[in-house]
């Protein structure tokens, strides 16, 4: 019998495994949209607007934008073209952006529900079906199916379909710096994508409090909510902003990001395609879509500033399971009090033994350790032996969920081989004040920043539960199944951040999955330790393993469906008369080497390294013959000084066109103001640069100039470089380049496929 409670126990810790995962989105069996609206629809609006990359300043970004203005139209709405410049000062970046807005009339003249999501493509060669055409298509079809019903809603419903997220949040930040209907807002839904599959997660963006944002999204009803305070706390943390982050720091105006990270692997490619697109996910966007839109169309919008925040979490049986920030304190003392109440009976009842507990910290310790070192210091020697997942700068693999899965059964293995030392059918009782002991510590050092892991107090709970019992139950009596169905809330909770992290953030955070198990298994000894199937469970971990690794070393490898990411750039400097031939890649390919041959030399190109996402520079040069190219006219209008400063104004004029341009500065520099096509950078401050780039400006479809006027110091002799980059390399008549074959794709987040000419300005 102890056997087969075993066995049950390990097959309910499963079961709740795969439950924590397929309650988060909908199924193809239980898809079911409020409202009328269909999936076909908004598939098909998303065929229409993927064909091909359509980032700022290319023609398909025009055709895209007159698709989504025609269907707006179709639903008799009055959609109009907000053509502003713009300059985000996080990144120093700027263009003329195109916001397509419309607007639905209320019945009521109470703040405005915005329904937000971007158009504009990464550039030059993400197809942008996911990011974020699944959010256009999302709202354009949402809308239709509301509109359809003739139900006036009580608010005014606002439509921003941005322009030039991808390039810094300009969209947004021309909205909310320029357009009047920045003060009607009350709310802001955001659908947004950082792959091409997977849950939805929701995130909130306020500079409040959360608990009335969390109360009125649980009133609105989703059917399928995906989301936990730690998110938010770690999303905070990173640099990964959306337009939503504009509204919020610039406008304060509260609003909720569904974004969904899975396939992170397309995110930016060419393989964001509207076959790849996940069709439960865009169903997922679609539910929140419809039941937020009905709820805070009709709710007061005006109300959802709090003074509180919310500790939420998925919970079994319940969409979120809430309370405020301010029992988390009083939660960790009372638990901390419980634990010690039950380690005294625990000590007089001879039911926990000082010896074991000792082994039982050493056990713990150790596998946290080995577990998570391990994790990183493996993955570190898988890039060795496949240096080419270095060239997949999302760090997520192809292979990425296999490796998530032997990682995972590696560490589950390990677990069982440290504790068969200390492990008995008596002890599991004094092994567990360890994991009670470690979880107590995490709970109080998230006190500060990470207050939203608050949640986390929730399984020491059960655990203290799992004790009390031992230690007052009947002795000769086993819990095990008990305890396996008093476990479901700890593992529904924690499991899914066993994929979350390594998927989001990249396979070198597997160590984090790695603490993550160890940390998991501690609180489930009780569970996975008892009778004596607990070496068949090992030792199915290990096969597991072995399987595992063996399925991602054979599909390490890239296809037609898993494409091979390389670079090639075309590098001249126009003052002194050379060229190279540059990539970012760590391995080289056929396409690559067709330039830069076997034996390149390793390291960057001076003042070529453009910014990028993950600050990406050339790993291989080549020389090259300089090619005739033509760069801009530059012509200073204004060199003089005026009360004390030097102002220079100068113009530049393309001879070819251009997609981006980079100023860098040689030397540090103090600009009093700087300002292009009479956009203010850094918000009109005074801002210093150590030395780098300054601005990065994205030339759109009606810019033929780019007009610069800056202030800086009386005495100052600027030494600025001027990087002048087209993505045409590939068409050039200049160049002959064999095409990339089928298994092969422009890598992401880096200046590819383009030309960069570089030149000093002249002063």
């Amino acid at each position: 019998m102890k056997k087969y409670a075993s066995i049950l126990s390990v097959l309910i810790v499963v079961l709740t495994v795969y439950w924590s995962f397929y309650d988060m989105m909908p199924n193809s069996d239980k898809i079911n949209i409020k409202g009328g609206f269909s999936i076909e629809n908004a598939l098909t609006h998303l065929k229409a607007i993927s064909k091909k990359s359509h980032h700022v300043g290319t023609e398909a970004h025009k055709e895209v934008q007159a698709y989504i203005v025609k269907e707006l139209e179709a639903m008799n709405l009055s959609p109009e073209i907000q053509t502003q410049t713009a300059v985000y000062k996080k990144w120093y970046a700027g263009t003329t952006a195109e916001n397509i807005l419309a607007r639905i009339k209320g019945s009521g003249n109470g703040k405005a529900l915005m329904l937000l999501s971007h158009y504009d493509s990464n550039p030059h060669s993400a197809i942008g079906a996911s990011d974020a055409g699944s959010g256009v298509v999302t709202i354009l079809e949402g809308i239709r199916a509301f509109l359809a019903e003739n139900s006036k809603p009580k608010n005014d419903i606002i439509i921003l379909i941005s322009d030039a997220e991808e390039l810094g949040l300009l969209g947004a930040k021309a909205f909310v710096d320029n357009h009047p209907w920045v003060k009607d807002v009350g709310l802001v839904l955001n659908f947004e994508a950082r792959g091409s599959g997977g849950p939805s997660y929701m995130l909130m963006e306020t500079n409040g409090k959360n608990s009335k944002l969390i109360g009125a999204l649980l009133e609105a009803g989703p059917n399928y909510l995906a989301a936990n305070s730690l998110m938010y706390s770690v999303y905070k943390k990173l640099p990964n902003d959306t337009d939503l982050t504009v509204f919020r720091e610039e406008a304060d105006i509260n609003g909720f990001n569904f974004a969904f990270i899975g396939d992170h692997f397309d995110y930016h490619t060419a393989q964001d395609s509207y076959e790849r697109l996940d069709r439960e996910t865009l169903a997922h966007q679609a539910d929140y879509l419809m039941n937020s839109l009905y709820y805070f169309a009709n709710t007061d919008l005006s109300s959802l500033n709090s003074d509180q925040d919310y500790v939420y979490v998925n919970f079994p049986f319940m969409q979120l399971l809430s309370y405020p920030f301010s029992w988390i304190m009083p939660l960790l003392i009372a638990a901390i009090i419980i634990f010690l109440i039950l380690l005294f009976f625990g000590r007089a009842s001879r039911k926990i033994l000082i010896k074991d507990v000792l082994k039982g910290f050493a056990a713990f310790i150790l596998a946290i350790v080995i577990c998570g070192g391990l994790s990183m210091f493996l993955w570190k020697g898988l890039v060795l032996i496949h240096p080419q997942y270095q060239d997949m700068l999302h760090g997520f693999t192809y292979n990425g969920y296999t490796y998530i899965a032997a990682f995972s059964f590696l560490n589950v293995w390990l677990l069982y081989a440290i504790y068969k030392r200390v492990a008995n059918d008596q002890n599991s009782i004094s092994l567990l004040v360890a994991p009670i002991t470690i979880w107590l510590i995490i709970n109080f050092l998230i006190q500060g920043d990470y207050k939203g892991a608050g949640f986390l107090i929730i399984p020491v709970y059960i655990a203290l539960l799992i004790m009390g019992i031992s230690i007052f139950g009947n002795m000769k009596k086993k819990y095990t199944i008990l305890f396996a169905i008093l476990s479901i809330p700890t593992i529904y909770m924690i499991a899914p951040m066993v994929k979350l992290f390594p998927v989001g953030l990249g396979l070198r955070n597997l160590l984090i999955s790695g603490v993550l198990i160890s940390l998991l298994f501690g609180l489930l000894l009780p569970v996975l330790l008892s009778g004596t199937a607990k070496r068949g469970f090992a030792r199915i971990a290990f096969i597991l393993m072995l399987v595992f690794f063996i399925k991602a070393s054979f599909s390490a490898g890239f296809s037609e469906e898993k494409k091979r990411p390389n670079s090639l750039v075309y590098v001249h400097n126009i003052d002194t008369g050379t060229a190279y031939w540059g990539s970012y890649n760590t391995t080289l390919d056929d396409y690559i080497k067709q330039k830069l041959g076997e034996n390149p030399t390793q390291g960057g190109i001076p003042n070529a390294d453009t910014k990028s996402k993950y600050n990406t520079r050339f790993n291989y040069h080549v020389a090259a013959d300089f090619k005739a190219v033509p760069s801009s006219e530059i012509s200073i209008s204004k060199d003089t000084i005026i009360s004390g400063s030097r102002i220079i104004n100068f113009m530049l004029r393309p001879k070819r066109t251009l997609n981006k341009l980079e100023f860098i500065s040689e030397k540090p520099i103090h600009f009093d103001s700087l300002k292009v096509n009479s956009a203010r950078v850094n918000s009109g401050e005074p801002f210093d640069i150590r030395r780098g780039t300054f601005l990065r400006y994205h030339m759109a479809n009606q810019d033929s100039v780019l007009n610069v006027s800056m202030s800086v110091k009386k005495d100052s002799v600027p030494r600025i470089i001027i990087n002048e980059i087209s993505y045409d390399l590939l068409s050039n008549p200049l160049f002959n380049i064999k095409p990339r074959s089928k298994d092969m794709m422009p890598m992401p987040f880096v200046t590819n496929d383009a030309i960069i000419s570089i030149q000093q300005l002249k002063l």
